[in-house]
């Protein structure tokens, strides 16, 4: 038998997408195609039928469509849930299952899929609640990381780190980037540096102004690594999450973390760092502050966590698997 045939798509161009791709492509041949709109299913289509299996990421219409075509055909369909495609948060205006007619394509893609992988198994439980299915084809693929290119390097500076991409406003509170200007506020004598929110979100939130907080566009791989590199002290704010990739990558690097109690946190943290509840602003506070002044050797078991639990090699033997068992 020749290469398994797969179609890759996604309607983003994200660096742990572009790890799957890379992963995928390794031992496949694999035909990438990043789309989404109403052009979706007939970009889909042609290439649908060239292949032996779909593979997408993140559950929203354009799944949907690939799902559908797959299974007119006879080709078996594996959709990647990252997070934001399980949230349903009306008060801040967050995520698409608010929406009824998405709602009920992604509903229909997750019921139709050979295989739903996620990327915490929080999600496992969040989808069969939103989706109203038993979640039989659910798995839990965690993502993993190179451990050789996030990697500690120089002199640590007191310095509290978050990236999060916000392009809006809702995303914003999402990460709970206002709930860290309002811990910030109680730190005066601590810097703070958010990467990755862009001006128009921030102006619109019209948060309130913290002078020891400075935000940074989005930043590339190689200046991310640098951030993680710099700071002593990775903080993960967020309101919702699923396996958070910024939190994972900033542990390599030697931060010690501190994070909001949801999502994928309690299977990224075990026994290292500092857990707080969203909103907590006390217990945020107290967190930061011991996370500054913790010794070396917390970031060390930090970052051995991270090696010895989500190794890029895992994704890859998990992923090959999945795409194995789905084939007939």
């Amino acid at each position: 038998m020749g290469r398994t045939k797969i179609l890759f798509t996604s309607s983003l161009d994200t660096p742990f997408i572009n790890e799957d791709f890379r992963l995928l492509s390794a031992k496949c041949d694999v035909d990438r195609l990043t789309t989404r709109g109403i052009l979706a299913p007939f970009r889909i289509l042609p290439r649908i039928l060239a292949v032996d299996l779909s593979y997408t990421w993140f559950a929203s219409t354009y799944a949907f469509w690939a799902v559908t075509l797959a299974k007119m055909f006879g080709k078996p369909a594996l959709v990647v849930v990252g997070g934001v495609d399980a949230a349903k948060i009306p008060e801040i205006g967050y995520g698409l299952w608010r929406s009824p007619w998405r709602s009920a394509l992604v509903r229909r893609a997750l019921r139709n899929a050979t295989r739903v992988l996620v990327v915490a198994p929080n999600l496992k439980k969040r989808l069969i609640e939103l989706a109203g299915y038993a979640g039989e084809n659910i798995a839990w693929v965690p993502t993993g990381y190179e451990s050789t290119y996030w990697h500690p390097e120089g002199v640590k500076e007191r310095l509290v780190l978050t990236v999060a991409a916000c392009e809006d406003v809702p995303r914003l509170r999402a990460k709970g980037i206002d709930f860290l200007v309002r811990c910030a506020l109680q730190m005066p004598d601590t810097r703070f540096v958010v990467a990755g929110v862009h001006e128009r979100a921030l102006r619109q939130a019209m948060l309130p102004e913290a002078l020891n907080v400075r935000f940074l566009p989005y930043a590339g791989q190689e200046e991310l690594r640098r951030l993680y590199q710099v700071a002593r002290v990775y903080c993960l704010p967020s309101l919702t999450e699923g396996m958070p990739n910024s939190l994972c990558e900033a542990m390599l690097c030697g931060c010690v973390p501190v994070a909001t109690d949801v999502g994928g946190v309690p299977e990224v943290l075990g026994d290292v760092g500092f857990r707080v509840r969203h909103g907590d602003v006390e217990g945020m506070v107290r967190a930061l502050g011991g996370a500054l002044d913790a010794p070396p050797e917390d970031a060390s078991r930090a970052r051995s966590r991270i090696v010895e639990i989500f190794p890029l090699e895992r994704r890859e033997r998990e992923i090959m698997r999945a795409v194995a068992e789905a084939l007939p």
